[in-house]
């Protein structure tokens, strides 16, 4: 398959005919069965051609190709729902209901998001961004419709990785127990189970999904269920021979009627199958295997480098090369070698996040202490705190928006018993293309407020290596929390391998107005400084704040500015607030940071700019209360 990088999306109809043909879901009745695999073939060229442009999540869009077109030929939506799982999978989803012609905007500033959302689209029944969730939003549309009267088919599309995390077994759990009118279409692509996916087994999964067996298996049921022995008796052999040619039993004891494993790129087999589940009734699931990355040569190679990519040359695979130097994730995952060389009490811990958090190299050279849990936020947390209480420091790295999902973990099982455990925050602040369901704006406000935690956000590269040694060396929990890419370079001076605790640093020394910059934003906080002979302080610790030089600075400026990438509620600027309150000074103080919305998706300075966390809003704000005064004195 060639794919051609000068194809404009909004132009395209002349190299893809058949889905030209197709704006809406709808317009899927219109081609003949035969026609299908053909606009697989079509949508697989366009979805490639599209992301080679705007980056974005691949791999595991290609390997659904032929998922979407089925349920979208079998069920009416958006009257039935579909919900995907993280939205990983469902760029497909986007094409085909609507917003092809917007596909070249994907993660744009004001264009289409990289992930499902309710405000984009009718069709998008459910916002995701974070994994499991599905199967839960799912049920409640499920026990919805039935409150409400309505008829309507609800399914959730989940990926093998994401059946994983605890919230769809806990889901699946509650749905067997209320029995309503669900599908799960598990789409598992690790190729694990690739052995039993043939035309045997698709007979077996269309024979078992028909409506006959379906007839027999309740006609049965119901004619001998009372008679005692009898329907445990039929009951026992219907396992038994589904036994013995399905891959596992543990859905149909959770109260799902298990169909499968079938072939996720056999398109007459997905069709008909997916017509027989939706006739039949209560919770029931197929399990599909298809291939990540399929159709496509790199990513069928590499569905793990192709899963989130750059932009890239179609025809070779090629990425763009990220400019700069190393990120803040590679400054950990160096950090974290070189600190278990010399510790073998270190052990590491990633909910499913190895690559996106720099411990490759770590799981090579000390993979019998590297620990990937899965997507188990909650369990990687309390994990952890059971190996600190057995004298192993581990050393959790964690997203800011996936530490969310285990705050209370990280209240009750390590917060409250001072466990010594470091965690590794990356992603800390905005994130540009991912938007707002990855964006890390909240960790300094849900942290701040546990008791024995240490908290610290570096200014650079350098401060962020030094700040992961001391929170390593502390002997309780601490959190180093850094944002995503490349920093500003070096900005303060080298110096030990730790930092005192709780001690920030007064760097320039100016007029009227102290800039308190917390983390990511001192550049920008120096070079309004400097252009406004202003103080600028590189505060390093939220907690325990230095509040000495908070006083000190309060003392001897006519206002103080926090600068923080962190909602400005509950955040450090708070903290320097209830500093000044504690100690009854009553000083003006200006709060910048996130403000009270969601950011969605652009490029980072796009976002900074929106925010006023760049140079020039930084500058605003301060001019915005003392006038051009600063500026004045400076040039005079």
């Amino acid at each position: 398959m060639s794919f051609s990088n000068e194809t404009d999306a909004a132009t395209a109809g002349a190299e893809y005919p058949l889905l030209d043909r197709v704006r809406i879901p709808a317009d899927l009745q219109r081609l003949t069965e035969s026609e299908l695999p053909k606009l697989a073939d079509e949508l697989r060229g366009f979805l490639v051609n599209t992301v080679s442009r705007t980056g974005g999540h691949l791999a595991a869009g290609l390997g659904v190709v032929e998922l979407t077109i089925a349920l979208h030929r079998v069920f009416d939506t958006p009257h039935d729902r579909f919900v995907w799982d993280v939205g990983h999978q469902a760029y497909p989803h986007k094409i085909l209901t609507g917003r092809r012609d917007r596909m070249h905007t994907l993660r744009q500033k004001g264009g289409l998001s990289g992930f499902p959302r309710r405000a984009e689209s009718i069709y998008d029944a459910f916002g995701a961004g974070h994994s499991s969730t599905s199967i839960s939003a799912a049920l409640g549309m499920a026990a919805a419709a039935k409150q409400k009267g309505e008829k309507r088919q609800v399914v959730a599309i989940i990926g093998d990785g994401a059946m994983g995390g605890g919230m769809a077994f806990e889901a699946m759990n509650h749905a067997g127990a209320l029995d309503l009118d669900l599908l799960v279409i598990l789409n598992d692509n690790d190729m694990s189970i690739s052995n039993p996916v043939g035309a045997f087994s698709n007979y077996l999964a269309r024979l078992l999904s028909g409506k006959l067996y379906t007839r027999v298996r309740r006609g049965g049921m119901n004619t001998f269920g009372q008679i005692p022995g009898v329907g445990e008796l039929m009951g026992r052999a219907e396992e038994h021979m589904k036994g013995m040619v399905m891959p596992s039993t543990l859905f149909e004891e959770l109260g799902f009627n298990y169909i499968g494993p079938i072939d996720g790129h056999d398109m007459p087999t997905l069709v008909r199958t997916l017509r027989n589940m939706k006739d039949m009734q209560g919770p029931r699931l197929l399990h599909v295997v298809t291939q990540k990355g399929r159709g496509y040569e790199p990513a069928e190679g590499d569905p793990c480098v192709y899963h989130g990519v750059t932009p890239f040359n179609p025809d070779t695979g090629k990425m763009e090369k990220k400019k700069g130097g190393a990120t803040y994730t590679q400054v950990f995952g160096d950090w974290l070698c070189d600190a278990a060389e010399k510790d073998d009490r270190l052990v590491a811990i990633t909910p499913a996040m190895c690559e996106g958090s720099g411990m490759v190299r770590f799981a090579k050279e000390f993979p019998h202490r590297f620990f990937d849990v899965g997507i188990a936020e909650q369990h990687a947390l309390t994990f952890a705190a059971g190996m600190a209480c057995e004298g192993l420091k581990p050393v959790v790295a964690i997203y800011s928006t996936f530490l969310q999902r285990g705050f209370d973990q990280l209240a009750h099982d390590i917060s409250l018993q001072n466990l010594d455990v470091t965690l590794a925050v990356d992603r800390a602040g905005l994130v540009g293309q991912d938007g707002a369901t990855h964006a890390g704006s909240f960790d300094l406000s849900y942290v701040r407020i546990l008791p024995n935690m240490v908290i610290m956000a570096p200014a650079d590269e350098n401060e962020s290596r030094r700040m992961l040694q001391t929170a390593y060396e502390y002997e309780g929990p601490a959190l180093v929390r850094y944002p995503r890419g490349v920093g500003p370079g070096a900005l303060v001076e080298d110096a030990p391998s730790t930092l005192p605790l709780g001690k920030g640093q007064w760097l320039r020394r100016g007029r009227r107005v102290a800039l308190l910059a917390f983390g990511s934003r001192l550049a920008a906080a120096l070079e309004v400084g400097e252009e406004l002979d202003l103080s600028v302080a590189n505060m390093r610790f939220v907690k325990p704040l230095d509040e000495a030089l908070v006083l000190q600075l309060a003392d001897g400026h006519d206002l103080l500015v926090t600068i923080e990438e962190n909602a400005v509620q509950g955040g450090a600027g708070s903290a320097v607030n209830e500093c000044l309150a504690r100690a009854h000074r009553v000083v003006p103080i200006l709060n910048l940071g996130l403000p009270d919305r969601y950011i969605g998706h652009g490029s980072p300075a796009e976002q900074m700019r929106e925010c006023g966390l760049d140079a020039d809003g930084i500058r605003r704000a301060v001019t915005d209360v003392i006038g051009d005064t600063g500026k004045a004195a400076k040039t005079a």
